[in-house]
């Protein structure tokens, strides 16, 4: 149980400047609506592009708006049509040719790096699509004639705003055939049981106790976050979750991958491991649709890891999609509950203000 000197709607009153946790209320309701405005009526520019042949689709983004191309890759890897393939950074990739088509995805519209990548493609003979609120990379569109603009809702953090940028991401790949649509009905259900989720992790409530426990505990120890495969686009989300929301380090580790290297630092069947291993706390994501020799993998881990700190968050859903969401739910719940434990406020992301002030003065001279 919570302690119960914690009062966490004090906290929440002092530290919560921007409203995160409204944002976080709003996860399922912004999916919902994004996926409603990416349709034919609203873009018709969408059948175009259907009809052209692709060898698959080149993502940009940085930080929070690069999640959903991750997030897409993945779920291309289990049942899509095309590879994806997410990319970070300025320069456009040597083999990229213009039967690949852009995806440039940025909040706010302005994310240096995207800009950059997208408008050397553009003048390479690209074909891009735009999600932004605005910016320069919306402005590329009025340039261009072969770039598209699905527009997105400002107003709130870009790492708050994956609900808005991944729906119409997701909306758009299913419109051009590049993964199955998902039934209408299934889609509705998806919701629902996702709005739950985000309802009963709310650690205002009774019901978000064991969240805010698990905060508590995590609270003085270094953290670490394993999975199989296909949960690794949580765990980079989790990990720059808890980086940017709770202002703490995190490390990742993917099993089977990890079984072959860092599994010897953890140790726990010898004395040859890294000697901070019993004070690590560690969260296991799984899926019901895990391979079951990574099952097996995760189990023998879970059992002989040398810490006490360890917890096992297991991802609900019918599909790839809703699991890969409810982490999403758990994880921004989570980090936000550690940041009033902090006393950090959940927006404040200063050194990244000072890194984006002082290369913009370093740009003037």
């Amino acid at each position: 149980m919570a302690d119960d000197t914690l009062n966490i709607d004090d906290l929440i009153q002092q530290l919560d400047s921007e409203g995160m946790i409204g944002f976080t209320e709003s996860f399922v309701s912004d999916i919902e609506k994004g996926l409603s405005v990416v349709n034919q009526e609203h873009l018709p520019w969408l059948n175009e592009l259907k009809s052209s042949e692709w060898r698959g689709v080149l993502c940009f983004g940085m930080g929070g708006s690069a999640a959903g191309g991750d997030f897409l890759a993945r779920l291309a890897d289990a049942s899509g049509s095309k590879p994806f393939i997410v990319h970070r950074g300025y320069e456009l990739p040597s083999w990229w040719t213009s039967d690949w088509l852009v995806l440039a995805t940025s909040h706010s519209g302005n994310t240096e790096e995207t800009v950059a990548a997208t408008e050397s493609a553009l003048k390479q003979g690209a074909t891009a699509v735009i999600i932004a609120t605005g910016g320069v990379l919306a402005g590329l569109c009025e340039l261009y004639e072969n770039c598209y603009l699905i527009p997105s809702i400002g107003g709130q953090p870009p790492r708050t705003a994956f609900g808005h940028l991944f729906s119409r991401q997701l909306a758009l790949i299913e419109h051009l055939g590049f993964i199955p649509q998902q039934p209408e009905d299934e889609r509705e259900a998806m919701l629902v049981r996702l709005e739950y989720a985000c309802k009963t992790n709310d650690f205002r409530k009774s019901s978000g106790i064991p969240l805010l426990d698990l905060a508590i505990a995590l609270k003085e120890h270094p953290l670490s976050l394993l999975g199989p495969t296909e949960m690794q686009p949580a765990l980079i989300r989790f990990k720059n979750q808890l980086n940017e929301n709770s202002g703490r380090f995190a490390r990742i580790g993917v099993v089977p991958e990890m079984n072959h290297n860092e599994i010897v630092a953890w140790g726990g069947v010898s004395e040859d491991a890294d000697p901070a291993r019993e004070d690590q706390a560690t969260l296991f994501l799984t899926w019901d649709g895990m391979h079951e020799r990574v099952g097996s993998r995760i189990d023998w881990m879970i059992e002989h890891t040398p810490t006490d700190y360890a917890w096992r968050i297991h991802g609900e859903g019918a599909s790839l999609l809703e699991v890969l969401l409810h982490h999403c739910i758990v994880m921004d719940w989570l980090t936000i509950a550690l940041a009033f434990l902090h006393g950090k406020d959940p927006a404040a992301i200063r050194p990244i203000q000072a890194l984006k002030a002082y290369l913009a003065d370093d740009a003037s001279i």
